[in-house]
C-alpha cells in the first residue's frame, strides 16, 4: 500500500483532510482555459466548469444550510452569479476557490436571513402567549421518513452541524469534508488565516460536544 505526500498550504501547515483534495496546478490551467473560452463567447465551457463543480458546490452549500431544496437553489444561483461576473475574473484565485466564495457566501447569508426570521417568530410567538393570543399548530414535516431512512451518524452529525452558527459552519465544511487547507479557506471567506483556524477549532469543539452527548463524537483532528 502507497502513502500519498501530504498537501501542505502556503502557511507551511498539513493541507491534507477528509474529503476531495483542491485542484492540481494542471487542474487550474484546464479551468483557466475554460474560464477564457467563455469570455470570449463560447458558453459550452461554461457547462463544462458548471459539470466539474456543481456537485462539490452542492455539498458545501447542504451541510451549511442543511436544507438540500435550499441547496439546490444555492448552488444554481451560485453559478448564475459566477457566469454574471466571469468577463471581469482575472484569475487571481481558482476558478474552484471564486465559485466556493460565492457559494459559502451566499449560504451564510441565507443561514443569516433564516435564522433572523427564527428569532422574529419566537418573538411573535411570546407576544401572542402574552397576550392570550393562541398559536398555530406547527406544520408536519414535509418527509417525517427521511430521518428514518438516513444513517444514524450522518443524521446525528448533520444535527450538530445544524447548531454552528453560519462562519464556525462554513469553516468545518470546507477544511474537514472539502479538504481545503488554510489559505484556500482563507481566500474563500475572505479572512486572516488566524480567524479560520479559529473558526476551524470552535466549531470542531461545538461539534464535539453535540457529538459526545449522542455517543458519537470522533477522533480528534489536527
Amino acid at each position: 500500500m502507497t502513502t500519498r505526500p501530504k498537501n501542505r498550504g502556503r502557511d507551511g501547515r498539513d493541507g491534507s483532510a477528509a474529503g476531495v483534495e483542491a485542484p492540481a496546478a494542471s487542474a487550474r490551467l484546464a479551468d483557466a482555459l475554460l474560464v477564457r473560452r467563455v469570455q470570449t463567447g463560447d458558453p459550452h465551457a461554461y457547462t463544462e466548469l458548471v459539470r466539474k463543480y456543481q456537485d462539490r458546490v452542492y455539498s458545501a452549500c447542504l451541510r451549511i444550510c442543511g436544507c438540500a431544496e435550499d441547496a439546490a437553489d444555492l448552488t444554481q444561483d451560485a453559478f448564475l452569479k459566477a457566469f454574471g461576473a466571469i468577463d471581469g475574473f482575472r484569475g487571481a484565485s481558482a476558478f474552484y476557490t471564486w465559485i466556493f466564495r460565492i457559494a459559502v457566501n451566499l449560504s451564510i447569508s441565507h443561514q443569516r436571513k433564516r435564522q433572523h426570521r427564527a428569532t422574529l417568530s419566537l418573538d411573535g410567538d411570546t407576544e401572542r402567549r402574552l397576550s392570550g393570543g393562541r398559536r398555530e399548530p406547527a406544520a408536519p414535516p414535509s418527509d417525517p421518513a427521511a430521518g428514518l431512512e438516513a444513517d444514524e451518524t450522518r443524521a446525528q452529525v448533520a444535527a450538530a452541524l445544524a447548531t454552528l452558527d453560519a462562519e464556525h459552519r462554513a469553516a468545518v465544511v470546507l477544511r474537514d469534508v472539502e479538504g481545503c487547507d488554510y489559505q484556500e479557506i482563507a481566500d474563500i471567506l475572505e479572512v486572516p488565516i488566524g480567524t479560520v483556524k479559529s473558526r476551524i477549532f470552535r466549531g470542531r469543539m461545538a461539534l464535539r460536544a453535540q457529538l459526545e452527548g449522542a455517543g458519537t463524537a470522533p477522533a480528534k483532528r489536527r
